[in-house]
């Protein structure tokens, strides 16, 4: 089944006080990349995905998250950002387009496996608005989404926190004696149905702590797709706070 990917982004200051911010109504596009720290063919991807930041789209044309999965921790080098959960969101996503295997690296934009040629451009397609806030001091996260009109059914949330400015010196595997430097790093993710009431949906989340706290960048991304029952969906976009990374 293809899905499309409600979307919105704002990256704000790593600070005690709660983050909130509210979405534009324009569609936006999610980009994914499946990454390991054990692999030698990730580093290229790695940075490109990081001279994203340079692009004048980013937040508000496309949201670039990279994942890091765990099945590379047995070949000599452990990944201090990978883990089972984003391991298992590749497995997912690949079944959805019956993909046999996964790989790193590994783009997704939208949903669907993708292979990068340009940069995401500007959508037209009003998607609805969306608000988020979030104390990270507690990990409380809210979400509220105002549906546009012809956007009915159930939908998921997905909050990510993500770290920049992050690097590892590599002692192991197959980027041995490199150092590897990150950006868009997703530190904590969780899922969750929205409640629908009418014209709204809304979502009350506790997201978990990072295991790093050397990022010297932090944003929060929140995304919303229709449930795994419906076929319609569209991507949200922000038009909010200036972004840090």
């Amino acid at each position: 089944m293809k899905l499309l990917w409600l979307l919105l982004m704002a990256a704000v200051a790593a600070r005690a006080e709660p983050w909130r911010f509210a979405s534009g109504a324009r569609q936006t596009a999610l980009v994914e990349l499946y990454t390991s720290e054990g692999c030698s063919s990730c580093p290229p991807a790695e940075r490109w995905l990081a001279g994203l930041r340079d692009e004048p789209g980013l937040w508000h044309d496309f949201v670039p998250v990279a994942f890091h999965v765990n099945y590379w921790d047995n070949l000599g080098w452990p990944d201090r950002f990978a883990s089972r959960q984003f391991t298992q969101r590749q497995y997912d996503l690949a079944g959805s387009w019956n993909g046999g295997s996964v790989y790193t690296p590994c783009f997704v934009r939208d949903g669907a496996e993708w292979h990068p040629s340009s940069v995401p451009g500007a959508s037209d397609t009003i998607a609805g608005l969306f608000a988020v806030s979030y104390d990270p001091a507690s990990g409380h996260c809210r979400v509220k989404f105002l549906r546009a009109e012809k956007s009915p059914g159930n939908y998921d949330v997905h909050v990510a926190l993500l770290g920049g400015g992050l690097s590892s010196n590599v002692t192991a595997g197959e980027n041995e004696g490199e150092t590897l430097r990150h950006e868009f790093v997703a530190l904590a993710l969780i899922d969750a149905p929205m409640q629908s009431d009418g014209a709204a949906a809304t979502a009350e989340l506790m997201l978990p702590q990072p295991k790093t706290n050397d990022a010297t960048r932090r944003a929060l991304a929140a995304w919303s797709r229709a449930a795994a029952n419906s076929r319609r969906c569209k991507r949200l976009a922000d038009g909010c706070n200036k972004p840090i990374f």
